[in-house]
């Protein structure tokens, strides 16, 4: 397509004088006072006589008829009302997702317990693990399991058992022809187990001793899939069997996490299987319909009966104790197809059974074990959990006898160690006994305790499991319990810290509050161990800020400081330490007096570790801006702490520091700074800004915002005299402006330089201080040429040109009204611009530079006016300066001759480059300019228009509903403008392509 024509009309352009008065009186609407607020939504009501009512909620009603079959526009009435009111019924989004949304999405991720596919007769069938069968509970097994995990660990080689892994004897699966061969292979597969052909791994490390584990789970799930269900049942025994061997005796909690994992799994499949053999035929059906979650035994067929029984009768010929216990706890949900009273006598004929486990650790976790599955089972008796936590109450001085510190002592196991071992399966038995326990409960279980020697363990536990609100309440009692127990095995200060968490948690006698701190921390005071009197400091701490006035907290802290000083101990406990200054600011009522504390900086000082300080610091600042973030200050002692926990937070800035670290920290500091507010006391603000600025130097957030603080500061000045400054005022106000000019530059960022040097500008001459107006102006223009051509935003490079583009804008609606220096030519910051725009790097296949162009077009046009059409109030703009002077008016002229002539090369360069579509636009743009700006009754301007409206429809680009509109408001504007010859002509000549065809 060959290159279009540009228009190249030799033209002078020459501005038209506009009442801009007149023009606004016409563009006004008519106004009428109405009853209704118009941004209320439409409700659409269909009455049974099918009219459509439209109302506003709470106004008035109309309503018309309509046909039984709606039409497009009745049909498209319903979307007149909000969009998303429609699409919800009225309700906002979020409220929308609240109603359909049970719990959060963690939440909900946190509820799910873990998941194992089993194939089944009906297909895939979900095997769960017990994780949800004591949720009555202040905290589950589910959620204990991963901290057992982590705590208790060796490094200790251990053994495992086994003839259905690598190195194991295979198991062969003969086919039976008969129920009787089924019945006799089967307990051949029992003997040959009992017989040892089994093999022993040794020398495992943990890490290896889990794989395995794990792999045993698989074949246990492998086998039931493959209908080997012997197979299974010798995996799960072998897997109980693992829980007799204390060999490494520190890893035997989270064994017992392990192993029993793969019981629960056997147990739901066994459930699951007997559970797809009851299913019956309803009357008249033939398909079998499941039974329901809540069956009773009346409902289980005879043949699944069989099945359950047979199981049982399985597992009771197992010959060793352990063995046999525990694979019978796993299915013992299986009770329910036989009998619904089995439950409560097998639970206590388990509990008694247990009696019979020498060891009191296997004991006490199989005690565990039976505890959770009964919780599961969905039976009222809790008989059996008192009675299981009373006979392990039965052999505790066992725990202490010289066979077991002999055997501790081969195991080179302290007894403090031995004695946390029994901590997770002990806490959960009295968890278990403790859930809705009564006082009174408490206190017989006390009075038992008291009775035992070395009873610390059990005053932990029952701290741990029981209410804390019947902990606190007897807070003063347990003190002196705590006190006068001995300390052989489990050591004190655990059970202080165990009673601080009980207290933090509830309230004790606010008559007594004191008084316990002091009788605790008189024995706390005493430790000579970091380590141990960190551990119960971060506890109380929170205590003490609860409780206590801040007096108290002044002083803990400086008992703290002490400890922690000795032998540089705070070096190892800097996690604890950064807990004590979180829990005191969390509960800090008055942050002002929690600042002026003598022991508080001191504090922050014990971190000598740059990184884990600049967090406290962290933490400080966003406590502060959170409980204070409509308050300011200006008292000095809070100032200065703040800016020396500000300043810790910047010097840690660095190259490397990356830029999510860094906004972090300026966000926290540009809050400090808006909350100091000195009042009237102007001159003290600007001090503390000016201090301000040399304290944070690495940081362009925070030198913005002491940039627009300043100009607020001034701003303020002006509204306070309004706009008649004294000469204090003038001196203050130009001071404000200086700050502003020199610490722009300090800024690395260009583009929020220019943003800051054209906002400093337009303050300094809302001010009246022309001269810092005109030194910003001028840094502003001489930096635009800095701007690089393209940016990273979100990753990804983006053109600067639309930036550009929008801040000239900015910048020219700023100009027309800056008056100019009597020292310079008129419009002398224009022309920079216009220097500025002519050197710029462009895109040439872009309209930028012609749509800045345009803008600038605008501006000099509304500049050649009698009266702008907005001013600065003291400040006289060039239309007072001029007052139309000819010769103002015929510069102004000149140069948009210059701009219209640089457009139009535009255009030819477009249309070489077949750049039709930019070409059309651009030629429309500059049309619209020429007709409602210059003065048409000059023959060349007129020629010139019409010639740029036939060349934005040459290539058919234009949209014709778009033109019509155009020539429609040309219509509108133009009338009354020119003669009615002239006026006739030239809207005759405005004509639109599809209608000259």
């Amino acid at each position: 397509m060959p290159a279009a024509a540009t228009p190249r009309t030799s033209c002078e352009w020459i501005s038209r004088t506009r009442d801009t008065l007149q023009e606004n009186v016409k563009r006004q609407i008519p106004s009428e006072e109405i009853s209704d607020h118009p941004l209320k939504p439409l409700v659409v009501t269909v009455s049974e006589t099918r009219v459509v009512k439209l109302r506003a909620v709470g106004g008035s009603t109309t309503s018309s008829t309509r046909s039984s079959t709606p039409t497009p526009t009745q049909s498209s009435l319903a979307y007149s009302m909000d969009p998303l009111g429609a699409a919800l019924e009225g309700s906002d989004p979020l409220s929308q997702l609240a109603s359909h949304q049970k719990m959060d999405p963690l939440s909900a991720m946190a509820a799910e317990s873990w998941v194992e596919p089993v194939e089944g007769k009906r297909g895939i069938e979900n095997v769960t693990t017990s994780a949800g069968m004591d949720d009555g509970i202040r905290e589950s097994w589910a959620s204990r399991k991963a901290g057992i995990l982590c705590k208790f660990t060796t490094s200790e080689k251990l053994s495992i058992v086994t003839s259905f892994l690598s190195g194991g004897e295979k198991v062969v699966v003969k086919a039976q022809s008969s129920v009787v061969d089924k019945v006799r292979t089967r307990l051949e597969q029992l003997d040959d187990f009992e017989e040892g052909s089994v093999r022993q791994m040794l020398d495992l490390s943990q890490q290896e001793y889990m794989g395995r584990i794990e792999q045993l789970n698989s074949e246990l799930v492998q086998a039931w899939h493959q209908d080997q269900r012997v197979k299974a049942l010798k995996i799960a025994i072998q897997c109980s069997k693992l829980l007799v061997d204390t060999s490494v005796i520190q890893f035997y909690p989270s064994k017992f996490v392990l192993i029993t994992d793969i019981l629960d799994i056997f147990g739901k499949l066994v459930y699951e299987r007997l559970r797809t053999k009851s299913d019956y035929y309803a009357p008249g059906s033939k398909v079998p319909t499941p039974l329901p979650e809540n069956f009773t035994p009346d409902m289980v067929p005879e043949s699944a009966k069989e099945t359950c029984r047979n199981w049982f009768y399985k597992i009771a010929s197992i010959r060793e104790l352990v063995p046999r216990l525990y694979v019978e706890m796993a299915i013992l949900k299986s009770y329910s197809f036989l009998t619904s009273g089995e439950f409560s006598q097998g639970l206590l004929r388990l509990t008694r059974m247990i009696r019979g486990i020498g060891d009191p650790l296997v004991a006490v976790y199989a005690r565990c074990y039976l505890c959770r599955v009964g919780l599961g089972i969905n039976s009222s008796d809790r008989v059996y959990l008192r009675e299981n936590f009373y006979d392990f109450l039965s052999v505790y001085n066992q725990l202490f006898s010289p066979s077991v510190r002999l055997d501790l002592s081969f195991q080179k196991v302290d007894l403090s160690t031995y004695l946390t071992l029994y901590t997770p399966a002990l806490d959960y038995i009295l968890q278990s006994v403790a859930y809705d326990a009564t006082e009174k409960t408490l206190a017989d279980i006390l009075d038992r305790c008291k009775q035992k020697g070395n009873s610390a363990l059990l005053f932990n536990t029952i701290m741990a499991a029981f209410k804390p609100a019947y902990i606190a309440a007897r807070a003063s009692q347990f003190v002196d319990l705590l006190t006068s127990c001995d300390e052989e095995g489990f050591p004190k200060y655990l059970l202080f810290r165990t009673l601080g968490l009980c207290l933090t948690l509830a309230d004790p006698p606010a008559e007594h509050c004191l008084q316990i701190l002091n009788d605790v921390w008189k024995i706390v005071s005493k430790l000579t161990d970091p380590a141990q009197y960190i551990c119960c400091a971060e506890v109380w701490v929170q205590y003490v800020a609860k409780h206590l006035s801040t007096r108290e907290v002044n002083t803990f802290l400086g008992d703290i400081i002490k400890h922690m000083s000795v032998g540089r101990a705070h070096e190892s406990h800097y996690a604890s330490l950064q807990t004590v200054m979180e829990r005191v600011l969390s509960h800090a009522n008055d942050f002002e007096t929690l600042l002026t504390m003598d022991k508080f900086l001191p504090m922050l000082d014990i971190f000598q570790k740059e990184s884990v300080k600049v967090e406290v610091c962290k933490s400080i600042m966003s406590h502060y801006t959170k409980h204070y973030q409509y308050q300011t200050t200006n008292d000095p002692v809070i100032t200065n702490a703040l800016m020396f926990i500000c300043r810790v937070m910047h010097d840690s800035v660095n190259a490397l520091t990356v830029d999510d670290e860094k906004r972090q920290i300026g966000h926290l500091i540009c809050n400090f700074v808006k909350r100091v507010d000195f009042g009237r006391d102007f001159e003290q603000q600007l001090s503390f800004f000016v201090e301000a600025r040399a304290s944070f130097t690495n940081l362009d957030v925070i030198h913005a915002q002491l940039v627009q603080s300043v100009n607020r500061l001034a701003v303020d000045t002006r509204c306070i005299v309004k706009g008649h400054h004294t000469r204090k005022t003038a001196s203050f106000v130009h001071a404000c402006a200086a700050y502003c000019y020199i610490t722009i530059p300090s800024i690395t960022s260009v583009l929020m330089r220019l943003e800051l040097y054209l906002l400093s500008g337009q303050v300094a001459l809302l001010n009246q201080c022309l001269g810092q107006a005109d030194a910003c102006f001028k840094a502003a223009l001489s930096l635009i040429s800095d701007v690089t051509k393209t940016i990273e935003i979100d990753g990804k490079q983006k053109s600067t040109e639309p930036y550009i583009v929008s801040y000239i804008c900015n910048f020219l609606s700023t100009l027309l009204i800056v008056p100019d220096s009597p020292e310079q030519g008129v419009l002398y910051l224009t022309r920079g611009l216009l220097n500025v725009i002519q050197n710029y790097n462009w895109d040439p296949q872009s309209t930028a530079r012609a749509t800045v162009y345009l803008h600038v077009l605008d501006m000099l046009s509304t500049a050649a006016q009698e009266t702008y059409p907005y001013h600065i109030e003291m400040v006289d703009s060039n239309d007072v300066l001029y007052g139309s002077d000819p010769k103002f008016i015929a510069e102004l002229n000149r140069m948009c001759s210059i701009i219209v002539e640089e457009i139009l090369n535009h255009l030819q360069y477009l249309g070489k480059s077949e750049l039709f579509s930019k070409q059309s636009t651009l030629a429309l743009e500059l049309f619209i300019r020429i007709a409602t700006k210059a003065d048409l009754s000059r023959p060349d301007l007129a020629t010139l228009a019409l010639n740029l409206w036939n060349l934005s429809q040459k290539h058919g680009i234009l949209d014709v509903k778009f033109a019509v509109r155009t020539t429609e408001y040309l219509k509108k504007k133009l009338s009354g403008l020119y003669n009615d010859e002239f006026y006739s002509e030239f809207i005759s000549r405005l004509k639109i392509k599809s209608q000259m065809k």
